[in-house]
C-alpha cells in the first residue's frame, strides 16, 4: 500500500512538472503532458462558448458542425479515416469555450492534428449538411435539455444570475432564425489565433508545437470575439414541468476571477458521502426527507462564479422541506464553522479539483483557460490556492456570497413548489 501511494505521489509531482504553456513561431499558445501512456489527445480550445455568441444559439450550431466538410476531406471522408486509425473525435461546449478533440493511438497525432486544425481553417459551412445533420442534431439537443429539469433550471438560473454574457444558454432557442452566414461569421470571428489554444496529452510537447505551427500557420491572426465583464444580478423564476422529479435551484454569484473559498463552501454543503451507503458529514444530509435529493452546484468561470444548491424530491412538500434545510446550512456556513468543519471542506475541494484533472475531459476544463491567458497551467498551481483558505476568508467568501440577491429557479408543480422566501430567502 505505501508502495502505491508512492507511486501515486510521484505520478502527481511529475504532472505538475510536465505541465507546461508555449507560445510557438505561429504565435499559438500549445500546452502537452506526456506519462508515456498508449493512447493520445489533442484538443483545440476555443474562446466560442455561448457568452460569446453573436446570435442565440449560434455557438450551439458551430460545435455541431465540427468534422463537416472542409477544403481538405468531405464529412464522410473524415469518419471513414478516422475510424480505420481506430480514433474518435468529440467537439463540447461551454459558456466560455468550444473544444474539439481527437482521441487516437500513439504515432497517429499528424492525421489527427490536421482533422482537428482544417476545421478552424478551411470549414466549408454548406447549406445541405446544416440542414440535414447539423439542425436535426440542434433540435434533438434541445428537446433533450427541455425534458431534463435539472438542466432546465441550471440553464434559467445563468440568464437570471448574469442575463447577458454567461446567462447565455447552452442550448439553440427551439424556433431559431439561424444561417448558414450566421454561423460562418461567427466562427471566422472566433477561429483567430488569440482565441485558440492546443492541449494535449500522451504526445511530447516540442511535436505537437511542431504540428500545430504547420497546421495552424493559416489562422486569421485578428480575434475578433468579445463579451463585457458578468455582473451577478439574481432573481426568481418558475416553469411548470411535468414527467420528472420536482427541482429547485437555489444559488447566488460573485463576479471577479475563481475563488477558492467558494469551491470550499461548495464542498462544505455537499451531502456527497466520502462512504458508500454511508450519511456523510455534511449539515444537510442528516436532516433530508425521505424521496429528496441534494446536489451542490461549483460553477467558476473566468470572471464569475455561481454556486448553489439543486433540490430535486417526488413530492413538493418533499423539496420544500429539504430546501429549508439547504438554505440554513448555508447561512450556517456564512456565520462561521468548526476548525474541522473547514479542514474537511478544504480537503474535499482540493480532491475534487485534482480528482477532475484525472480525466482528459477535466484537464481541459481546469486548465484550458490558463493556457488561454498564457498563465500557469499546472496541477500544482491548480491545487497551490486552497493553502490560502482560512477560517476568516472562508467566512468573507460565505458572507458575502449570501447577502448578494439570490437566484431561485422552481421547475414542476409551480402552484405546489415552494417560493423562495418560503425557505428562508
Amino acid at each position: 500500500m505505501l508502495a502505491a501511494r508512492a507511486s501515486t505521489v510521484r505520478n502527481v509531482q511529475r504532472l505538475g512538472r510536465s505541465f507546461a504553456t508555449v507560445v510557438d513561431s505561429a504565435g499559438l499558445k500549445v500546452a502537452a503532458i506526456d506519462h508515456n501512456q498508449p493512447t493520445s489527445a489533442v484538443t483545440i480550445l476555443v474562446k466560442a462558448g455561448s457568452r460569446f455568441e453573436s446570435k442565440p444559439g449560434v455557438a450551439n450550431a458551430l460545435k455541431n458542425f465540427a468534422f463537416k466538410s472542409t477544403a481538405k476531406r468531405s464529412a464522410l471522408g473524415t469518419v471513414r479515416e478516422s475510424e480505420l486509425y481506430g480514433g474518435a473525435l468529440s467537439a463540447s461546449l461551454t459558456r466560455e469555450h468550444l473544444a474539439l478533440t481527437a482521441e487516437f493511438l500513439r504515432g497517429d497525432e499528424q492525421f489527427f492534428v490536421d482533422v482537428l486544425s482544417s476545421f478552424i481553417t478551411s470549414a466549408k459551412f454548406t447549406r445541405h449538411e446544416y440542414e440535414e445533420y447539423v439542425t436535426p442534431v440542434i433540435e434533438g439537443e434541445g428537446v433533450a435539455a427541455n425534458t431534463d429539469p435539472a438542466i432546465r433550471a441550471i440553464e434559467l438560473a445563468h440568464a437570471l444570475a448574469f442575463r447577458s454574457g454567461l446567462g447565455a444558454s447552452l442550448f439553440a432557442p427551439s424556433h431559431n432564425s439561424l444561417t448558414v452566414e450566421d454561423i460562418k461569421s461567427f466562427a471566422a470571428s472566433a477561429f483567430a489565433k488569440d482565441n485558440i489554444a492546443v492541449l494535449g496529452t500522451g504526445i511530447d510537447q516540442s511535436v505537437l508545437a511542431q504540428l500545430v505551427e504547420k497546421s495552424l500557420s493559416s489562422a486569421s491572426s485578428t480575434a475578433a470575439t468579445s463579451s463585457s465583464a458578468s455582473s451577478y444580478f439574481g432573481g426568481e423564476s418558475r416553469i411548470e414541468a411535468h414527467g420528472g422529479p420536482q427541482t429547485v435551484f437555489i444559488g447566488f454569484g460573485a463576479t471577479g476571477a475563481p475563488n477558492a473559498g467558494l469551491a470550499a463552501l461548495s464542498a462544505y454543503l455537499s451531502p456527497q458521502p466520502s462512504v458508500k451507503w454511508s450519511q456523510g458529514l455534511s449539515p444537510i444530509a442528516a436532516s433530508l426527507p425521505a424521496g429528496t435529493t441534494v446536489q451542490s452546484v461549483y460553477l467558476p468561470y473566468s470572471d464569475a462564479t455561481l454556486v448553489g444548491l439543486l433540490v430535486q424530491g417526488t413530492t413538493a412538500a418533499g423539496v420544500k422541506e429539504a430546501g429549508k434545510v439547504a438554505v440554513q446550512a448555508l447561512k450556517k456556513a456564512s456565520t462561521g464553522v468548526s476548525a474541522e468543519e473547514l479542514k474537511t471542506a478544504i480537503a474535499k475541494a482540493r480532491f475534487n479539483a485534482a480528482s477532475s484533472l484525472d480525466s482528459r475531459d477535466g484537464l481541459v476544463s481546469v486548465l484550458g483557460s490558463n493556457v488561454l491567458a498564457g498563465s500557469d497551467a499546472s496541477l500544482d498551481g491548480s491545487l497551490a490556492v486552497f493553502d490560502k483558505v482560512t477560517a476568516a476568508t472562508f467566512s468573507k467568501a460565505a458572507t458575502a456570497l449570501v447577502k448578494g440577491k439570490p437566484t431561485y429557479v422552481a421547475v414542476g408543480d409551480v402552484h405546489a413548489l415552494p417560493y423562495a422566501d418560503e425557505l428562508g430567502l
